[in-house]
């Protein structure tokens, strides 16, 4: 069953002051649909195009193994220095 045009219109209007009210949720049923559509097409046995991780993501993948990185540095440091000490002090002896 078709919508009159009122009904259209209405519609249209509601869905306007929804987004000029409240963004986020709008932002949030998009990425909603979009999940939806892929997943709909990945039952369907369509290929679905793979998605580009984010920047941010990204950033924070760096992020993580840098520290990782400099922690693990600082470990060996620290245990070369420990054995160094030792092997001074039985050299001492």
């Amino acid at each position: 069953m078709a919508w009159s045009q009122d009904e259209e219109r209405m519609l249209a209007q509601i869905e306007q002051h929804l987004v000029d009210d409240d963004p986020r949720l709008v932002a949030r049923l998009e990425s909603f649909n979009e999940r939806v559509r892929r997943s709909e097409a990945k039952s369907n046995g369509e290929r679905v195009p793979r998605r580009r991780p984010r920047r941010t993501t990204v950033i924070i993948l760096i992020s993580w193994l840098l520290i990782a990185t400099l922690v693990a540095t600082l470990l060996i440091m620290l245990l070369r220095h420990e054995a160094a000490a030792a092997m001074a002090l039985a050299v001492a002896f």
